[in-house]
């Protein structure tokens, strides 16, 4: 045990620091934490957040910093996906009201593999700078998918606040372009690897700073934060709108925005490294955050605590207990629709195939909470209202 986190696994070539008890880590998230300690270019230690499950290559809800490489899928494949919150003037929101805004929300924000059927306002698109081969190729059809909520977890939910006010939240990312420009860059630097020798089997291949390749990745993944933001505040937008539109008094303030699938060059024990945070937000000294639940539980807006030992970062939310596939199988989709409607949320759930996404597949958020203590303070706490999913 140490004075941040839970436990430390001290077996592979750096440590690995969890916010969790090992025991509650799935066996993949755990070989896949174990991979990274081995990277020649890891730096310090690994930080593994207390909603860690297994992703691709790396656990989701994993932080690694690392000195003079970078590794597309420690980054994601959805680059940029995170959230917005804002804040309304209204304290009450009558049922009739709520579902006649989701209503609304729901005609102007396509959800799944939806796209608008014509192309958004360019002004809405970010500015392109350097080089960014696939983004120029993904361009065009980025116009119809900006202002899209996509799929799996995403969603837009209306929230009441512990400080009285009505919140909207908004969980997306940056669509087809970061899922295209994630997978190039990851063949890039599969080939660049095999070519040096380098074993690429457990999903980890790295492009190194001294190749022509890094750059290029780091202008277009920055493109896709920038367009991930720009997609949330486009949905941000047009839930604004629906709001105007039945309760046209209604006023918005403090729109608090934070990605949780990105790459940047900080400052971490001295040194100047490249922190990867894969499903886990920044949380430096009093930068706000958020960290959902699940559809069913609460959500906190959060201040960092600025702890070091987790590179200044903390969890991006509940975080997944089982995968899609067990949840439809296995969950009781009428117990968790009962649920929902003794909580008095208007909820997502119609089908079993819409069980991936109930609360019962989600780890305990208060559990989550309380691993995390020495990482953010909790500034409101938000009960859900009406959610819309991917």
């Amino acid at each position: 045990m140490h004075t941040s986190g839970k436990a430390i696994i001290e077996t592979e070539q750096i440590p690995i620091k969890l916010w969790l008890d090992e025991e509650q880590m799935d066996e993949g998230a755990l070989e896949q934490a174990r991979n990274l300690a081995n990277l020649p270019f890891a730096f310090k230690h690994i930080a593994i957040m207390p909603d860690t499950h297994e992703g691709y290559g790396m656990p989701i809800g994993a932080i690694l910093a690392t000195q003079g490489a970078i590794v597309p899928n420690a980054v994601g494949v959805d680059i940029g996906c995170g959230m917005c919150s804002l804040r309304t003037n209204l304290t009450e929101v009558e049922t009739a009201d709520l579902k006649a805004i989701m209503g609304i929300i729901r005609d102007t924000v396509p959800v799944g593999f939806n796209h608008h059927k014509t192309p958004q306002d360019e002004a809405w698109m970010p500015e392109r700078k350097g080089s960014l081969p696939i983004v120029e190729q993904e361009y065009e059809s980025a116009l119809y998918q900006l202002g899209t909520l996509g799929g799996g977890n995403h969603f837009i939910e209306i929230q009441k606040g512990s400080d009285g006010y009505i919140w909207i939240m908004i969980h997306s990312g940056s669509r087809n372009v970061g899922f295209t420009v994630a997978n190039h860059y990851d063949d890039v630097a599969k080939q660049l690897n095999t070519a040096a020798g380098v074993d690429v089997s457990q999903d980890l291949a790295y492009i190194p700073e001294s190749s022509d390749q890094f750059e290029l990745y780091w202008n277009e993944m920055n493109y896709c934060l920038e367009f991930a933001l720009a997609n949330r505040k486009l949905m941000m937008e047009r839930a604004k709108s629906a709001f105007r539109q039945v309760l046209p008094e209604v006023e918005f303030a403090d729109f608090i925005n934070k990605p949780h699938n990105f790459a940047a060059v900080e400052e971490h024990f001295g040194e100047t490294v490249i922190v990867h945070r894969k499903g886990a937000t920044r949380a430096r000294k009093g930068e706000w955050g958020m960290i959902p639940g699940s559809q069913g539980t609460r959500s906190f807006l959060v201040k960092g605590k600025g702890e070091a030992q987790s590179f200044e970062s903390c969890a991006h939310g509940a975080g997944r207990i089982m995968s899609r596939a067990k949840a439809r199988k296995t969950l009781d989709l009428k117990a968790e629709i009962k649920a929902l409607k003794e909580l008095g949320v208007l909820h997502a759930i119609r089908h079993r195939t819409d069980l991936d996404e109930a609360p019962g597949s989600y780890k305990d958020i208060d559990e989550v909470m309380r691993n995390q203590v020495d990482l953010v303070d909790v500034q409101i706490e938000l009960q859900p209202l009406a959610v819309i999913k991917g």
